[in-house]
């Protein structure tokens, strides 16, 4: 049997969800799920559906905060 693994170095999460995080490349994912969000086409617009509302990528601009490097002991 043969599998594949990509793994995705995200940058960017929703300060409404935080389990909710974007990579550079643009995709989406679900932290609690471990499942990509895929991109929909609703009323002319391109956005995701966070918790289950539709919301447009240039709303979700204004929603994006860089994911803090955590402090390390050693």
């Amino acid at each position: 049997m043969n599998t594949i693994t990509v793994s995705y170095a995200y940058i960017y999460r929703l300060d409404f969800a935080k389990n909710y995080v974007f990579t550079k490349c643009g995709k989406c994912f679900n932290l609690k799920t471990n499942r990509q969000i895929k991109k929909v086409y609703n009323s002319r617009c391109i956005g995701f559906n966070i918790k289950g509302k539709f919301y447009s990528l240039s709303k979700l601009r204004n929603y994006l905060e860089k994911i803090p490097k955590e402090k390390r002991p050693f």
